[in-house]
């Protein structure tokens, strides 16, 4: 898993990172424990009053360019997980993905779009002179090397987390951000370390379903709208059915509503998770579900609760002694903030990007808006990321999943989670479910191609408001089945695979 999120940096820069963060859960067989690892990227600490203003009245300065990076959590939180739980030294791991930077990869189909629709490389000159040459997006088929991301690896396997957080990467960081005004400092990467918890969870008709608590605001939209699903009987609906895609996208909505509103960094903020995920909430929240009839945002109270550039990636892992690692990190969007450290080959994020910079506008009720994730310094974002573990009902791993897409993280999770636990799909059929999105306050639902115009017919009757959407996330997923071990990653993004292990 180390090994993996280290090499996505090469191979698949726009989301693989170094200069990013995220959320890990990771399940030790022997002691049947599930451990949650947050290292979300946080804000640098000596922003000032100005700074925040600044921000707020810049989107630009905040999505892209040196202001819009904070903190990167993805070596400290890929490190400090290796070093209490790993078994092979770091040199050993390191290795194959150093000599991986300098051999280089040929350049994909999908990495010559992915750089020119990516305008922000065109605004750093570092970016722009590793991914484009002669003014175009480096065309497919070209061996791009990587010599700089070579360089840090190696300065990695050397000294670990001291290379990155105060050593020669973080010198190398620390002088850029100060020739082009940004915020992180030499204090802000020495004081970063990766959170350790346990997961939240819930029960979902016999099953066990771990994840990421807070900030991972993606999980709790997942946990509270498989409470709400499971007062329903769903058995005679088919996955694809109006009846079932109702209940989907008003579970889903209403999840949506409370990451929205009440959910941000618990150490800034006192999230009421629990409440968020009781069986309570969701049953008074399924209450008021029609079973025919759309609920329209602005009748659905948020404040019941006390009377996100699509640019991620996510792997699933099982070793032979069934150890698990389900891992998301992000730069934010595509390609991040589109700047790279010279010298280094790390891109940074651009998660200065998803505070709530519109917090105390009385017109705003959007999570632009919300209380839990405005901005404050040192304070790590609210992310739809959610990797997630599924224990079955003899308490054994079922199923390993998550998903790149934003806001969509959770309705991609979702589907793969009904598909095969309602309706007894197997993993690929799961994963090829036409997927389904209903946000909240916005009254729009979104379907990938795949329904029938029947389906589109009924729902609409119900007055749901269409709109055809483009492919939701790309789960990457494991079950553990009486057929032996699945792994299928989305068919929705290029060069996916399938595979089966039988023992």
């Amino acid at each position: 898993a180390v090994a993996v999120g280290f090499s996505l940096a090469i191979t698949l820069p726009r989301a693989g990172n170094l200069g990013g963060g995220g959320f890990m859960l990771i399940y030790l067989s022997d002691e049947q424990k599930t451990v949650a690892v947050d290292f979300r990227s946080s804000a640098p600490n000596n922003l000032s009053e100005k700074d925040f203003i600044f921000l707020k009245n810049n989107y630009d300065q905040r999505r892209y360019g040196y202001k819009a990076s904070a903190v990167p959590g993805t070596v400290a939180g890929l490190l400090e997980t290796h070093k209490r739980y790993g078994k092979l030294p770091l040199r050993k791991i390191l290795q194959p993905v150093i000599s991986q930077a300098r051999k280089g990869i040929y350049v994909s189909y999908d990495l010559n779009q992915a750089i020119g629709s990516a305008e922000q490389l065109t605004l750093d000159s570092e970016s722009k002179n590793i991914y484009y040459k002669n003014k175009v997006p480096l065309k497919e088929h070209i061996l791009i090397k990587r010599p700089d991301l070579a360089w840090t690896l190696n300065e990695i396997s050397k000294d670990g987390q001291r290379a990155f957080y105060t050593g020669s990467i973080s010198k190398k960081i620390v002088e850029a951000m100060q020739q082009n005004n940004g915020y992180i400092t030499a204090k802000d990467l020495k004081n970063y370390q990766p959170r350790f918890s346990q997961p939240i969870q819930t029960s979902y008709r016999d099953h066990k379903v771990l994840a990421h608590p807070p900030p991972a605001g993606g999980a709790a939209v997942l946990l509270e709208a498989l409470n709400i699903i499971e007062n329903f009987e769903i058995d005679e609906m088919g996955p694809n059915s109006a009846s079932f895609v109702h209940i989907f996208a008003e579970a889903l909505q209403r999840g949506h509503m409370d990451r929205s509103r009440f959910m941000g960094d618990p150490e800034f903020y006192n999230v009421p998770i629990k409440k968020i995920i009781s069986k309570q909430r969701a049953e008074s929240l399924a209450k008021d579900i029609n079973a025919n009839l759309v609920t329209k945002s602005k009748s659905i109270n948020p404040e019941s609760l006390f009377k996100e550039g699509e640019n991620t990636t996510h792997y699933s892992i099982i070793d032979n002694d069934g150890n698990v690692v389900s891992n998301t990190y992000t730069l934010g969007y595509s390609f991040g903030s589109g700047v790279t450290i010279p010298g280094t080959g790390i891109l940074l994020n651009n998660q200065m990007n998803n505070f709530a910079y519109q917090y105390g506008d009385p017109e705003v009720i959007d999570r632009s808006a919300s209380i839990g994730n405005r901005f404050e310094p040192g304070k790590r974002p609210m992310s739809t990321m959610s990797p997630i573990v599924v224990l079955d009902e003899n308490n054994s791993i079922k199923l390993i999943t998550g998903s790149p897409g934003g806001a969509l993280i959770p309705a991609a999770i979702l589907r793969v989670v009904t598909g095969v636990i309602d309706f007894d799909l197997n993993l690929g059929e799961a994963s090829m479910l036409p997927r389904i999105h209903k946000d909240w306050p916005y009254e729009n639902l979104l379907l990938e191609r795949g329904f029938s115009k029947d389906t589109h017919d009924l729902l609409k009757s119900f007055g749901h408001e269409i709109e055809e959407s483009k492919t939701m996330g790309s789960t990457q997923s494991i079950l553990i089945s009486s057929k032996g071990i699945e792994g299928f990653a989305d068919l929705r993004r290029p060069n996916a695979g399938v595979a089966i292990q039988y023992d």
